[in-house]
């Protein structure tokens, strides 16, 4: 299978880089197809947590995109409240088969660190960070304090 074998070698990679935004990435024991980390944010409001993060591989990798959910409750106006997240470089239109994880991984932390408001899942959200920036900064790092998982050492 295809998919094991660049699913092996791309979480080999990923850990033998030592992103400083990305901790504790690992499959899970029953399939390859379905990893854990933690997402460690380095700009506010984002920095005050660590967000665990689900990846979802589809049996067609890499031919299909995988699939990201926030496990942690996040304040973003590109995840939704059930932690799903809009990143353009896993829709099914633009996905190529070329794509590695890091690109997935650097991607996601590129849009939490930079919020796009003109494509949100949370209109409420994205409305603030744009009339109410500072409102929705505190907001944020509150929300993060109060629901994100303490940073790793």
């Amino acid at each position: 299978m295809a998919a094991t074998r660049r699913l092996t070698r791309e979480l080999s990679d990923l850990n033998d880089a030592k992103m400083s935004t990305l901790r504790n990435l690992e499959s899970s024991d029953e399939t390859l197809l379905l990893w854990t980390g933690l997402l460690v944010p380095e700009k506010a409001p984002y920095n005050k947590g660590a967000f665990r993060i689900e990846i979802t591989f589809p049996p067609q990798y890499p031919f299909m995109p995988p699939k990201i959910l926030f496990k942690t409750k996040i304040y973003h106006p590109n995840v939704d409240e059930k932690g799903e997240v809009c990143l353009s470089i896993i829709n099914s239109d633009n996905w190529k088969p070329t794509t590695r994880t890091e690109d997935v991984l650097q991607a996601l932390v590129a849009i939490i660190h930079n919020p796009e408001p003109e494509h949100p899942l949370r209109s409420d959200l994205a409305e603030e960070f744009v009339k109410e920036h500072k409102k929705f900064m505190k907001t944020a790092e509150e929300f993060t304090k109060k629901n994100a998982e303490k940073r790793p050492e």
